[in-house]
């Protein structure tokens, strides 16, 4: 192993070969020394110009202010006193969820790390690893988002050169090999039927709106009579929602979409407006003093109690949304439709969640023979001539 002797500049070292007399000049390597994360770290450089430039880059970095503050300690002050980056300010159903996502897979990894110290790489292996551990790409994207506000206020601190964050792209998902029970499960038309029976009759018309649109819960509860429109062509516009106890906007611009209506139902809505509307701004399904209703307390009062009394412990709000892409796969829409429909913003997400609902093999060739049919005509000349 070669011996390192001092130069002339500190954290600069000759690597002088064993052969080495030491006499005159020589050709062998400069060695610079650093520590980082705690351990130290060496890099060989073929002249001493190129290792005194190293030094030089190295120095810088290291005298940044962020090498008093770490991860954790940033953290813990910057997620009780952020405000939001822009005029239009934060919002404080938000802060919970950074909190939440940063602190269950960001803080074991980097609490004691400095700042400076947290690389893009870094950035990469922990959702890597997030997605190897069967994590959803929506936790992924959020715990992303997370981490990008916080180093983003720390940049405009002054606390690190860079956003390590920035340009780290979502891993792609893995192969669905989850159990068919731990999959997007939808109702059968039996089974429909079945849960609905055990509903009480003046919430039939909530699921069943639930399963004609497929719209998310929190879409649902948002939605008012100004976003119904029952006459002409009918359809509904999904434009905002109700998110733990606030209107709000939609989280996308893919979520905002339009949603035809078929005949009866529009009838039915007809007649519900008929019983119970009270202004274009008041939600068409309320609770029963009138206001905006509880996600929670409907799985509570309603379709827990449903669901266990017939036996279909797995059922969800999210079921009926499921249900919904079901029927749409049925009936021939293809996946650009089901994705506008549904409000994904990427159709291969459609497919990649709903792939276990296509039929599986290719299917008949029968109709190649009709297609060949129509395409000989007169001028098709016979093998005989």
């Amino acid at each position: 192993m070669s011996e390192l002797s001092k130069t002339s500049v500190p954290g600069i070292y000759r690597a002088h070969k064993k052969a080495c007399d030491r006499k005159g000049r020589c050709d062998c390597p400069y060695v610079i020394v650093w520590r980082h994360r705690g351990r130290q770290h060496k890099e060989r450089c073929k002249t001493f110009n190129e290792a005194r430039e190293k030094k030089s880059i190295r120095d810088s970095v290291d005298s940044k202010p962020v090498e008093r503050a770490r991860f954790g300690e940033y953290f813990a002050s910057w997620i009780e006193t952020y405000a939001g980056r822009t005029q239009r300010g934060f919002s404080e159903t938000t802060r919970p969820e950074y909190r939440r996502t940063i602190a269950n897979h960001a803080l074991p990894r980097w609490k004691t790390w400095k700042l400076g110290d947290i690389e893009t790489r870094d950035i990469r292996e922990l959702l890597t690893a997030m997605r190897n551990e069967g994590l959803s790409t929506s936790m992924i994207r959020k715990t992303r988002a997370s981490l990008s506000t916080l180093f983003a206020t720390a940049l405009e601190d002054g606390l690190i050169a860079s956003n390590p964050i920035r340009g780290v792209r979502i891993p792609p998902p893995l192969v669905d090999n989850r159990p068919e029970k731990e999959r997007p499960k939808a109702l059968t038309k039996a089974e429909l039927a079945t849960l609905l029976s055990a509903i009480p009759e003046n919430r039939h018309l909530f699921f069943e709106f639930l399963v004609h649109t497929g719209l998310r819960i929190s879409e649902m509860i948002g939605l008012t009579w100004a976003h119904l429109e029952l006459e002409g062509s009918p359809k509904v516009k999904v434009r905002e929602q109700f998110y733990r106890g606030e209107r709000r906007k939609l989280k996308s611009g893919a979520g905002r979409r339009d949603i035809p209506l078929a005949p009866r139902m529009t009838e039915r809505l007809i007649a519900h407006k008929e019983a119970n509307y009270s202004g274009p701004d008041e939600p068409v399904f309320t609770s029963d003093v009138g206001t905006e209703l509880i996600r929670g307390k409907v799985a509570e009062k309603v379709l827990n109690p449903a669901r266990d009394l017939v036996g279909m412990p797995w059922v969800s709000f999210h079921a009926f949304r499921h249900t919904c892409a079901s029927l749409l796969f049925a009936n021939g829409k293809n996946i650009k439709q089901i994705q506008t429909w549904l409000g994904h913003a990427d159709p291969a997400f459609t497919l990649r969640t709903y792939i276990h609902l296509l039929d599986d093999g290719v299917g008949s060739a029968d109709f190649l023979d009709d297609a060949i049919e129509i395409g000989r005509g007169p001028w098709t000349r016979d093998p005989e001539d």
